[in-house]
């Protein structure tokens, strides 16, 4: 096995323009082989004497298929050759020529990205860590992404996911690139299923940059739309979205292709039970088209009804009204407000002698006017009671004081 050794002699990027030259034209014969890699050694050392890294660049990664391809070369002289390479954009006059040379790299790593896709994602990475200039560290950061997701290595990617927020800082991205951004770590998302909530979130973060003002861009996030209400609806552990407020899912509305996909978002966010049953009967076709199983639909559907009748049933809820609304048996009411309980959506207590639901508060599907109206009064109710326990604890103390001031004259 031959290994890149750079000595004291000569510069380790010459060594790696020696090395892969002599593979590419060892089969050309002795003459043939010493003259190109006399050729190809020479025009790197001009490259290097005239700093034209890019050329250089260039030049190095002309025999990188081959490389990758050769058994005699091991992944750890893979790795060795290409940390080599990668180097070379710390030598860049300027950012655009860092963001060249960038490019240059992750074109030849990214080629072929089911063969030893673990090691190019490695050797992009090493490139990212080597760059200064914030748009070309996106730049290698996303097709470290893409090679993850064609390569099936997306668990060495994930761990990154959680410092995307750090990341937009640093680069600084336009709307588009953000935009890019986030449906790609969706998509790297989207086939793990304990992944699912991250998915979900990041395909509102991408649906979040669209605004009424972007008509004409807005259409090309209608699937994705209604991607992420198909992902809302199959969660069975997501009960609250912002969704109905954002304008990429508005337009679906009167959409030809996905008004009904919109429709089943309201109905789970702002109806009940019964009118699932009802879209499910004229649409079952559809929503097996989408993956929806009707038994899981009417389970979250239960949970949501439950809690959409704690919100507006002011505080008490017949286990009678619980059993119509959930279309259950009498003795399964316990069993789903228990659900509700260990879920966290409503805090309360059973009343088992008067068959009633006593709730001191619920999580609400969405959070629009009539949540903002219930929040406001909440708080006047509060401020109200705060200042009563005021205005007491300061007459207690005047009367406090008086008694003391008398006791006093009593003395004298």
């Amino acid at each position: 096995m031959t290994t890149v050794v750079p000595t004291s002699e000569e510069d380790p990027a010459l060594s790696v323009v020696r090395f892969t030259s002599e593979l590419s034209w060892s089969d050309a014969g002795p003459e043939v082989s010493e003259q190109q890699v006399s050729r190809l050694c020479v025009e790197a050392q001009e490259c290097m004497v005239m700093d034209r890294w890019l050329d250089l660049t260039s030049l190095m990664l002309t025999s990188a298929d081959i490389v990758f391809s050769n058994s005699k070369v091991s992944e750890k002289d893979l790795e060795c050759i290409f940390t080599v390479i990668c180097n070379l954009v710390t030598k860049s006059r300027s950012p655009d020529e860092e963001l060249e040379m960038a490019k240059l790299i992750c074109s030849k790593i990214i080629q072929q990205p089911s063969d030893k896709p673990a090691l190019r994602l490695k050797i992009l990475f090493n490139l990212y860590n080597l760059l200064d200039n914030a748009y070309c560290r996106f730049y290698v950061f996303m097709k470290a992404l893409n090679l993850a997701v064609s390569g099936k290595v997306t668990e060495h990617v994930i761990p990154s996911f959680k410092k995307i927020d750090n990341f937009l800082k640093e680069w600084n991205l336009e709307v588009q690139d953000q935009r890019e951004l986030f449906l790609s770590v969706a998509n790297a998302l989207k086939d793990s299923k304990s992944s699912a909530k991250d998915s979900f979130k990041f395909l509102t973060k991408y649906l979040a940059t669209f605004s009424d003002e972007d008509t004409y861009k807005m259409g090309e996030a209608k699937e994705e739309a209604a991607r992420t209400i198909i992902e809302f609806v199959k969660a069975p552990d997501m009960f609250q979205c912002d969704l109905l407020d954002m304008s990429a899912v508005r337009q679906l509305e009167k959409d030809a292709k996905y008004a009904l996909v919109y429709q089943l978002l309201k109905i789970f966010l702002t109806e009940r039970l019964d009118a699932y049953l009802e879209f499910q009967a004229a649409n079952s076709a559809l929503l097996k088209s989408y993956g929806l199983v009707h038994e899981d639909c009417i389970a979250k559907m239960r949970l949501m009804s439950l809690v959409d009748l704690a919100s507006h049933e002011s505080g008490r809820i017949p286990y009678a009204l619980i059993k119509d609304t959930l279309r259950i048996d009498n003795d399964e009411v316990e069993l789903w407000v228990v659900k509700a309980l260990t879920t966290k959506l409503i805090d309360c207590k059973m009343d088992q002698l008067n068959e009633v639901v006593l709730v001191s508060s619920c999580t609400e599907h969405v959070f629009g006017m009539r949540q903002w109206q219930a929040l406001r009064t909440k708080l006047g109710t509060w401020r109200g009671n705060i200042e009563s326990v005021i205005n007491t604890i300061q007459a207690s103390k005047i009367t406090e004081d008086g008694s003391q001031a008398v006791q006093g004259m009593m003395i004298r």
